[in-house]
């Protein structure tokens, strides 16, 4: 099948599958005229490979993920390590954007909001 048909099939953009291509995730066949020829085989990495993203995982988790799902003799530890890791890095971002939400939620409750110019969102943000 060409990309596209692998792109809607796996629900990954042709653009995302070429970049995919180029870093070495998935190897589609080539035909003697040059156009990729993606199996089946290829429409489940990508599907594979689009949902490790829609968790989050980061391209080098996702190369781990796939070794991982490709290999039977794999132990869910080693699973679970990666996962583990992408929990802690969200879990991190989370910590960080409740602490800048605090921040600017107690910036607007000092901002009276009217016509007059003092403002302590902006004096929070001059150098």
């Amino acid at each position: 099948m060409n990309i596209s048909a692998a792109a809607e099939r796996s629900g990954v953009p042709p653009k995302t599958i070429r970049y995919y291509e180029e870093i070495g995730l998935v190897r589609p066949l080539r035909e003697d005229n040059g156009y990729r020829s993606f199996q089946d085989s290829d429409v489940h990495k990508l599907t594979f490979l689009g949902k490790a993203r829609a968790l989050g995982f980061g391209i080098d988790d996702c190369r781990a993920l796939l070794a991982l799902w490709e290999d039977e003799a794999r132990t869910s530890a080693e699973v679970k390590r990666i996962a583990n890791g992408h929990l802690s890095e969200i879990d991190t971002k989370i910590a960080g954007l409740l602490a800048m939400r605090a921040t600017l939620a107690e910036l607007i409750e000092h901002c009276r909001g009217d016509s007059r110019p003092d403002c302590p969102i902006i004096k929070s943000l001059e150098p």
